[in-house]
């Protein structure tokens, strides 16, 4: 089995190194990531310039592939040009903070998955709550117990999933719950602040759940609640209730 391994916040980051050694119990795994932190990039994809990409080397090994571009880039670069055959599964993450509610439409993380699922291939984002001292290691081994129960039991390919957890207890998360994404905005925030040369600028509010209604039987509540969530996502935005409701009219162009 050969995995691509991709993130957001960058080919030195503790997740992925995490989720790298679980990976490896599942057979070859390929590394390519961002130079640095991409956080927030969404689906960004660079075609205006070009990329420029370094090889990265650990103890005298091939670890990775470092990326002067976004997620998304990572995981094509990683299908098209960097793994010798195209991969079974594509990971991204272990990201540093959670990616639930409507932060999936700004994920870097969860792109790098949709790029993944865009080829045909079964993508999985990871993320991991930030409020206490976060345990990547654990994270890992419990993100792969996942995946692998994902693997067998919807075996189809090309699924997109979602995993997050939360914040890091000695208990470990109260258990698994399924669940769609929250989509209602309660609130957010922009603070203005003055640099010392008296010129404004703008700090976006960047919890990730306070923006968040608590909706029941969502992955924002679910995980506030201390469960790992999992969601499986598609990339189709067609809204086909309304598309279905036009198309019992005549529409007519003057």
């Amino acid at each position: 089995m050969l995995s691509l391994l991709v993130n957001d916040d960058g080919i030195h980051a503790p997740g992925l190194r995490a989720m790298r050694s679980v990976l490896q119990t599942f057979g070859d795994v390929q590394v390519v990531a961002p130079q640095v932190e991409q956080s927030g990039m969404s689906h960004r994809i660079t075609y205006l310039h070009p990329m420029m990409v370094q090889e990265v080397q650990e103890e005298g090994e091939h670890f990775g592939w470092a990326v002067d571009g976004s997620p998304a880039d990572c995981t094509k670069l990683g299908v098209l040009e960097f793994c010798e055959r195209e991969p079974d599964l594509i990971v991204s993450g272990i990201n540093s903070g959670s990616n639930v509610g409507i932060n999936v439409l700004y994920s870097g993380t969860v792109a790098a998955a949709i790029e993944g699922a865009f080829f045909g291939i079964t993508s999985i984002a990871v993320s991991l709550e930030q409020g206490t001292p976060p345990d990547y290691d654990a994270t890992a081994r419990r993100a792969g117990g996942l995946i692998r129960q994902i693997l067998d039991r919807v075996p189809e390919k090309g699924r997109l999933w979602t995993i997050n957890f939360p914040n890091t207890t000695p208990e470990g998360p109260r258990g698994v719950r399924f669940a769609p994404m929250g989509v209602q905005r309660l609130t957010d925030t922009v603070e203005k602040r003055i640099d010392p040369r008296g010129r404004p600028y703008y700090w976006s509010g960047i919890d990730p759940l306070e923006p968040h209604q608590m909706e029941a039987e969502t992955d924002v509540q679910d995980l506030n609640e201390g469960y790992a969530t999992v969601t499986p996502l598609h990339f189709d935005l067609t809204e086909t209730t309304v598309l279905e409701t036009c198309r019992r009219f005549e529409w007519e162009l003057e």
